[in-house]
């Protein structure tokens, strides 16, 4: 049986890792500025990490959401603590994609509406629901489709106030940056107008922070910048190291009742072990100080180096414009055993985890700096 093609592959295969690194069975090391897209949050084989892990699997690695399960609450509570929402309330599931579509179906459910708003080119997953709010016709099947979601640019609160004032949209759904459209970065007070105008109508406000969230940026979650609460928060990717998770962090004012969401996987014995670990590692190690001052550092020798324009972004999530040659660069960067992303022809992502040294951020710096002054 062949693999589905449908991933572009470097041609290397990661055998090992430690930190913000990585290493094929030679032994060759590749500095890792991309995280396996924003997943790995602490760093690769965290000792912390391994233990817990290894621990649950020798003891209980799974049973599902029909038995009392401790490590749950322990993560909520947890979660809690650490985000600065200890009074809302958590549902656990697998993925981003999933924990949009659940955070979707939810607002639909409080608010008896079936409308969404959402913004230019946002990204929130390859599901159902979630590709139809995703701003990109090549995800899109023609299932996908539907008359229920509308786009408004953003930072555009004229246009998505005329629309919330219709009272047909149950949520507006938007990126605390956006990850997949280059680090786009909504402005504070456009968040700030736009919970007004959702408060205002009887909308939903659902931050997906699954990117943008768990310390990357500086702050447990990007929207924190702006001072705003939303109604519904979504988690993924960093949230447990690798480990799939997804959450949905919901104000306590939205009332569930049995039946209304599940999940077989969601928030199983080895996720939740998972989770706890990488949650206690940020807290502990103050990985979110550390973000936001080696972005900083990260930000200012950007904007030094020639050719590079536009740098944006927020603590440890970095993206900057190298026109008609981001492609080109990321790969000369890959050649001298350097990970990075892309988003676009014009576009490199830097997605690294939050344990990275200035050492590293000097390596990278260094290189990109010879690098991207050779002529293509």
């Amino acid at each position: 049986m062949q693999l589905f093609d449908v991933y572009s592959l470097y041609d290397i295969e990661p055998v090992s890792g430690a930190g913000c690194h990585v290493y094929t069975a030679d032994g060759t090391d590749y500095l890792d500025l991309y995280g396996g897209h924003a997943v790995i949050s602490i760093g690769h084989a965290h000792p912390r990490y391994v233990d817990a892990v290894s621990r649950q699997a020798a003891t209980l690695g799974f049973y599902s959401n029909s038995v009392i399960n401790s490590l749950q609450q322990r993560m909520a509570d947890l979660l809690g603590d650490i985000s600065g929402y200890p009074d809302y309330q958590l549902f656990l599931c697998n993925s981003g994609a999933e924990a949009n579509e659940n955070a979707i179906k939810l607002a639909s459910f409080a608010t008896g509406r079936k409308k969404l708003l959402a913004f230019g080119k946002a990204f929130h997953g390859r599901t159902s629901g979630a590709v139809a709010a995703t701003d990109n016709p090549k995800i899109q099947a023609p299932f996908n489709t539907t008359p229920n979601v509308t786009f408004v640019p953003l930072g555009d609160i004229d246009t998505a106030r005329k629309m919330l004032e219709t009272g047909e949209y149950c949520a507006a759904i938007i990126e605390g940056i956006q990850g997949v459209a280059g680090i786009r970065v909504p402005e504070d007070q456009f968040l700030r107008e736009l919970r007004e105008a959702t408060t205002a109508t009887g909308t939903l406000l659902i931050l997906d922070e699954i990117q943008s969230g768990m310390g990357r940026t500086g702050r447990f979650f990007a929207h924190q910048q702006s001072g705003i609460r939303p109604d519904i928060i979504t988690m993924a990717k960093g949230i447990a190291n690798g480990f799939p998770m997804g959450a949905v962090l919901i104000a306590p004012t939205i009332e569930g009742h049995k039946g209304m969401l599940g999940t077989t996987f969601g928030g199983n014995h080895l996720a939740c072990a998972a989770a706890i670990a990488t949650l206690s590692v940020v807290a502990d190690e103050n990985m979110i100080a550390n973000a936001a001052s080696v972005g900083e550092y990260l930000i200012k020798g950007l904007k030094a180096i020639p050719g590079i324009i536009d740098v944006r972004g927020r603590g440890l999530m970095i993206g900057f414009d190298i026109p008609d040659g981001a492609n080109l660069r990321k790969r000369l960067l890959f050649e001298h055993h350097i990970f990075t992303g892309g988003a676009g022809p014009d576009t490199i992502r830097l997605l690294p985890a939050l344990c990275l040294s200035r050492d590293d951020a000097d390596r990278f710096l260094y290189e990109a700096g010879r690098l991207f002054s050779q002529t293509l």
